[in-house]
């Protein structure tokens, strides 16, 4: 088997898709997963992005649907967790706008973080890398989704998908630690098609994507970090061929970041097979 076949078939990618399906299967994906564990809904930090914006539509048409059919109480609580002001909040209030999520709530990471960065350097005499500390931002963020699920009982949604499963593009413990994540198994242009079939503002899924976690760097682009295109990485994970070059560091990124996948891999796959 090939590796570009293993990564396809580990991740699950569908090289088509029908966009009202997928968005009827994960919203009763997570309809199950709420009767199943008994929690009573789901929490998301919105960045404004494409898949904070299309996870938490989802989670909010779960709750609702839940509530419709049931006669119980389920809610969605979106969170907003900007490190002080975040440059793109117009985005992230566009996003809510779109969800329109029954509860919002908004938790400034800043002086978690900086008290963290402090505490590092008081310990070592030596400060964390702008990288690293941006590793502790997406960390925080988590923790404060885990808090307010502990709090409320509800299950804290992820945002990862295939394109960002298959290079490792996220924070372990941090963005990749989450009980469902309900995107699982689409690559960057088929989560596009769910929004455009959802109704969503052009802006949310045309916005250039970014983690957003370096200071010095502000919205530096994920393609430009990767050193290859979203485009090119849907087209690996439909089996298509890509630039020599790009496959190679695709592949780089997938088999030095698959110690990030394995538990990941390991639960969604189970479900998904329910």
């Amino acid at each position: 088997m090939s590796l570009q076949k293993e990564i396809i078939d580990e991740l699950q990618v569908s090289p088509e898709i029908a966009p009202e399906v997928e968005i009827i299967n994960r919203v009763d994906l997570l309809k199950m997963y709420a009767k199943a564990t008994g929690m009573k809904g789901f929490v998301l930090g919105i960045s404004g992005g494409q898949d904070s914006s299309l996870a938490g539509k989802l989670a909010q048409m779960a709750v609702q649907q839940l509530r419709e059919e049931t006669g119980d109480e389920y809610t969605f609580v979106a969170v907003r967790l900007p490190y002080g002001v975040q440059h793109d909040e117009d985005d992230a209030q566009q996003a809510l706008r779109f969800i329109q999520p029954d509860r919002s709530v908004t938790v400034n990471i800043k002086g978690a973080v900086d008290a963290s960065f402090r505490s590092f350097k008081e310990a070592t005499g030596e400060e964390l890398s702008d990288f690293l500390k941006g590793n502790t931002k997406a960390r925080e963020r988590m923790k404060v989704q885990y808090d307010l699920a502990a709090h409320y009982r509800l299950i804290v949604i992820g945002t990862d998908h295939a394109a960002e499963a298959a290079t490792g593009f996220f924070t372990k413990h941090g963005d990749g630690a989450c009980d469902i994540a309900p995107l699982f198994g689409l690559n960057k242009r088929q989560g596009k098609q769910l929004l455009r079939e959802l109704g969503s503002p052009e802006s949310l899924y045309k916005k250039v994507p970014t983690a957003d976690l370096e200071e010095e760097r502000p919205g530096f682009p994920d393609e430009e970090a990767l050193g290859i295109t979203y485009d090119e990485i849907d087209d690996y994970l439909e089996g298509k061929e890509i630039k020599r070059e790009s496959k190679q560091r695709l592949e780089s990124h997938y088999l030095k970041t698959r110690h990030k996948r394995e538990k990941e891999i390991t639960l969604y796959t189970d479900w998904w097979k329910k």
